[in-house]
């Protein structure tokens, strides 16, 4: 208890717990709809370019995060019209446009001289760096994409189950599809701050193949996938000051660890 009050002293944790809060519930609701909609790879290419936007945000002394986002959304549609239309593979698609971000960023970062304990920050993350700003930014961003979820939440689970009935029934498939590509690309980005553009990925899709292991119906799945990443973000916050260690890696490592428990228990269950 006096590990928590201690930890809890620090202004910086609190702003953490507070976006890391909010940002485990989006990405928990978004990765359901990614992972069974095969869209899962998404994220991964959305944080090399949430990465090289913010390189060059940074060389440009523009403030990394507003300048990322609407990047970042643009790249979210450009990776989506090539999944769909495209007659290049759409993971292939993907691997191309997260690698040329990433060269990008890299290059910009090596040509930059003074900038490489903030680029650090963005590509491994540091709840240290969180500042006010960026935390009103954080906060307002996720309790929005939260309430979009929630609002289209019908349209949603149609669409992820059944694009072509959905389409009959006079659901704009493309329209709920974009939503969710901007909603995970300003969760991508704003993640950044904490789990580091290299990690962010993780905690969309880990809880997400969690609470699958345990639930066989949509409404379960997603609920079940919100209290695990919030319950896996808080301890590997808790471990990150415990043991000194980066807190995306360790927030990553607590949901590696959920995901392993949760298999075993599912397979009890089914025996």
């Amino acid at each position: 208890m006096d590990f928590l009050i201690e930890f809890l002293s620090y202004p910086f944790a609190k702003r953490a717990i507070v976006v890391g809060l909010l940002l485990s519930i989006s990405a928990a609701l978004l990765g359901v709809n990614l992972v069974l909609k095969r869209f899962s790879m998404l994220g991964d290419g959305l944080s090399h370019v949430s990465f090289g936007a913010a390189a060059v945000g940074l060389a440009c002394g523009v403030a990394p995060l507003q300048f990322s986002i609407p990047i970042v959304i643009v790249a979210a549609f450009l990776l989506l019209r090539l999944k769909q239309n495209s007659k290049i593979n759409g993971d292939a698609a993907t691997a191309i446009v997260s690698s040329s971000a990433l060269a990008v960023g890299i290059t910009v970062a090596s040509l930059t001289t003074g900038m490489n304990t903030d680029i650090n920050n963005y590509m491994f993350g540091s709840i240290l760096a969180l500042g006010k700003s960026e935390v009103i930014i954080a906060t307002v961003s996720s309790a929005v994409i939260t309430l979009v979820y929630v609002l289209f939440y019908q349209k949603i689970f149609s669409c992820t189950f059944d694009e072509d009935f959905s389409t009959v029934t006079g659901v704009r498939v493309r329209r709920y599809n974009a939503i969710i590509a901007i909603l995970t690309a300003v969760t991508v980005v704003i993640g950044m701050r904490i789990m580091g553009a290299l990690l962010i990925s993780s905690i969309i899709t880990f809880p997400a193949l969690s609470s699958m292991r345990i639930c066989k119906h949509y409404k379960c799945t997603v609920i079940a996938a919100a209290i695990i990443s919030v319950v896996s973000f808080l301890f590997g916050i808790l471990l990150s000051f415990a043991f000194d260690i980066p807190a995306g890696a360790a927030v990553v490592l607590t949901n590696l660890l959920a995901f392993f428990v949760l298999s075993v228990i599912g397979r009890v269950k089914k025996i």
